[in-house]
């Protein structure tokens, strides 16, 4: 029952933004810590930034942390990442991710950073 369900992935130029959110469902939403990861071809899967449960905290990868944002709205039950500056390292498959003892993943969103 547990679905997570990536959206607003796409082509930009860099130095461009994007907003992505993650619509989750078939949970307690507001009882889980959430991620987003990211995987280019080639490279293993890492964490971008993550949020607490109620959204007082949150960590980012160095490579991000001044340009990403992430946030969550528990009563829309979304959680979202802003992206700005992006640059052509940032292009990605970018996945939503339940933190618990049993780990749900959405389906990955596409950014692609080229001019």
């Amino acid at each position: 029952q547990v679905q997570l369900v990536e959206s607003g992935g796409g082509l930009v130029q860099p130095g461009g933004s994007l907003r992505l959110s993650c619509a989750a469902s078939g949970f307690a939403f507001s009882n889980y810590a959430m991620d987003w990861y990211r995987q280019a071809p080639g490279k293993e899967r890492e964490l971008v930034a993550g949020v607490s449960n109620g959204g007082f905290w949150t960590n980012y990868a160095d490579s991000v942390k001044g340009r990403f944002t992430i946030s969550r709205d528990n009563v829309k039950n979304t959680v979202y990442l802003q992206m700005k500056s992006l640059k052509p390292e940032d292009t990605a498959v970018y996945y939503c991710h339940r933190n618990g003892p049993v780990d749900y993943w959405g389906q990955g969103t596409q950014v692609t950073v080229s001019s």
